[in-house]
């Protein structure tokens, strides 16, 4: 049984939600946590069809319908498709939390979470920095990381949501050691002695400390360390190249030292179907790798890939 939140009830997320229904992207047991107020409204102005039922647990799950596990939080009259709304924010982080808090539970076997948006929710949660820090922090966790998941190319971070200044300051030895296991443990689930590739900071790996002094201090120590601990593990290496050569079959992942050095590869070679991991929790969550996307929100525009995507890979993380 596989919950998935409903995102931001203003952006695609119900749209994603029943155009993936309806493709049967999404099938087997799993239940929508979210409002079932907003899925109708949704369904009744995009003429999908989807037959929607409310429950109020899990045990009234009934086969054949899209169940929804009914917050009770919005109504359609105050929804505003495309705007921000602090109501709404609020709405999609319970849904998250109340979804966590249930897998954790073991209500729900996984969590795969449509997108919220991160300005809206600091209207109320001036703190919140995006759902994998959220989740972590219900877990109780803080070493994990963000993997993104493509066909061509999978990729874990350092840093994430922080400024470059910060991230800077995080690439240290430590920190790159637990993102280098948690991204071997992953794979291991359905890759045998995965490769890794860990990427340096600064241009050219450093080119020897002519260009910066955290590859030889940091990262290359954090390397051996892993190689040590019989991880094939390879790096610093420069971050111009390393992506080009994991795309060419050399490794299975590459360790990225922050947010866009990571994101922009992704989202460029694959943007409709990259799926969002957090490593390091005590359950199973992925996400799609899109936005809100106010911009084509309830317009029918919105494609179901990422999501069809993030359900299918609990299914690997799983094995």
């Amino acid at each position: 049984m596989l919950a998935i939140t409903m995102g931001d009830a203003n952006g695609v997320g119900p749209e994603i939600i029943l155009k993936a229904y309806n493709n049967k992207e999404i099938y087997g047991d799993f239940v929508v946590v979210g409002d079932y107020s907003v899925l109708f409204a949704a369904d009744e102005k995009l003429g999908c069809g989807v037959p929607l039922k409310p429950i109020s647990a899990v045990e009234e799950f009934n086969p054949g319908v899209l169940n929804v596990l009914d917050a009770g939080l919005l109504k359609r009259e105050r929804l505003t498709p495309g705007k921000i709304s602090k109501e709404v924010a609020a709405a999609s982080r319970q849904y998250v939390v109340t979804a966590t808090q249930m897998t954790r539970q073991g209500i729900f076997d996984a969590l795969v979470t449509l997108p919220v948006n991160k300005e809206a929710i600091r209207m109320t949660d001036p703190g919140f920095t995006g759902h994998t820090e959220l989740i972590a922090g219900l877990c109780g966790r803080n070493k994990y990381t963000m993997m993104l998941a493509g066909k061509n190319l999978t990729v874990t971070h350092v840093s994430t949501h922080v400024s470059m200044a910060r991230a800077i300051e995080n690439v240290k030895r430590r920190n790159v050691l637990d993102v280098i296991r948690l991204t071997h443990d992953a794979l291991g689930h359905f890759i045998e002695n995965p490769r890794i590739a860990v990427a340096g900071l600064n241009p050219h790996a450093g080119e020897n400390g002519m260009f910066g002094t955290q590859e030889t201090d940091e990262i290359n120590p954090a390397v051996n360390d892993a190689v040590k601990l019989n991880i094939e593990a390879v790096g610093p290496l420069p971050p111009d190249t390393v992506f080009w050569r994991c795309l060419r079959g050399e490794f299975d992942a590459v360790v990225c030292m922050y947010h866009d050095q990571g994101h922009i590869p992704m989202k460029l070679l694959d943007f409709g179907n990259v799926v969002n991991v957090t490593l390091g929790l005590d359950i199973i969550r992925t996400s799609v790798g899109h936005g809100t996307a106010f911009d084509i929100a309830w317009k029918g525009e919105a494609c179901s890939g990422s999501l069809a995507a993030a359900f299918n890979y609990v299914r690997k993380l799983k094995k």
